[in-house]
């Protein structure tokens, strides 16, 4: 869970804090969301079905939930309630509130849409388009669909499943279409995944909502790229013509070469800066995840802003390639 920033805007997380308090209402922060219910108190069944989520926008930043949860449930019972939040304690100027049944959310979109909340301040709301479909381009060529798998399972939650197209904007490359259990599932995954910097065997991915342009060429087109065969649960081997099996010049090159000989599968790279000092020190988070080891490996690692594009995120890889190629015995 992540910690307010108490300077800003006291007065009103105050008065939420006191609200939660008198109320019993848990609200839980984590991965930049506020959250109640999802099951509230009390619920028995399965969740709600489809249709039953309303987006709620221009929030003003400073309200939060023990003004918009009264207001919301006034309508129809809540299910779930997400407020987004920036790292300061305000909110991002947007929720969604999850009702019981279809009938109470269409209430809250007629009673609320441009509803003032404030003198001056009318929010939006409007039915949630709940996207389940995430569009994951620039995979390597080689990269199996159950190698993806694996590897999406051990850094995010709710896939249901992975489907591989030859990718329309780039040659040589994969486009993935990753269908998860919720818009909740989803949207976290996504963040995941574009905070993480991701990267299969060398190849930078661009992480995005699946259109439904999009969907469509990919359905109409039969191709389907080539991609090494899984056979028992190993991979049998990297095209000859994959340019990193024959390049041994720096540690990433060294790393995926190793897996691909050990049948380890493909390393999976999520690098996240978490501070920065005046100096040009960057100290960031990493995790290696390499579907033939049974645990990831994970640590903090300092890195200088010296590379080409001044992130940090590619000495960040470097680093922790060279620790995991130590712990495997091969530096």
């Amino acid at each position: 869970p992540q910690t307010w920033t108490n300077s800003i805007n006291q007065a009103n997380k105050m008065a939420l804090l006191a609200w939660a308090e008198e109320t019993g209402i848990d609200l839980v922060q984590i991965n930049g969301q506020r959250r109640y219910g999802g099951p509230p108190p009390g619920w028995v069944g399965d969740p709600p079905p489809a249709g039953t989520e309303v987006f709620i926008g221009k929030l003003p930043q400073d309200l939060y939930e023990n003004a918009l949860i009264p207001l919301f449930q006034s309508v129809g019972k809540l299910y779930e309630f997400r407020l987004m939040m920036t790292f300061s304690g305000l909110n991002r100027g947007f929720a969604y509130a999850k009702y019981s049944n279809r009938r109470s959310a269409k209430a809250a979109i007629a009673a609320f849409n441009n509803f003032k909340v404030r003198e001056g301040c009318a929010i939006v709301v409007c039915k949630s388009t709940e996207k389940c479909e995430l569009s994951v381009d620039g995979l390597a060529a080689f990269v199996s669909q159950r190698e993806l798998e694996t590897m999406l399972r051990q850094v995010t939650e709710g896939v249901l499943s992975v489907t591989l197209y030859s990718s329309p904007f780039q040659e040589r490359a994969q486009l993935a279409v990753l269908k998860y259990s919720s818009h909740q599932a989803a949207a976290m995954a996504k963040k995941t995944l574009t905070e993480g910097n991701l990267r299969l065997g060398g190849l930078e991915m661009r992480v995005g909502w699946l259109s439904p342009n999009l969907k469509q060429k990919l359905q109409s087109s039969k191709e389907k790229p080539s991609s090494s065969q899984v056979q028992g649960g190993k991979c049998l081997g990297v095209p000859k013509q994959a340019p990193l099996s024959l390049v041994l010049y720096n540690v990433l090159d060294r790393l995926n070469t190793l897996c691909w000989r050990q049948y380890l599968g493909t390393p999976l790279f999520l690098t996240k800066c978490v501070q920065a000092n005046p100096n040009g020190w960057l100290l960031f988070w990493c995790r290696v995840v390499i579907p033939g080891c049974p645990m990831p490996f994970s640590g903090f690692t300092w890195v200088r802003q010296d590379g080409p594009d001044g992130s940090g995120h590619e000495e960040a890889k470097v680093t922790v390639a060279l620790q995991v190629l130590r712990i495997l015995g091969e530096s």
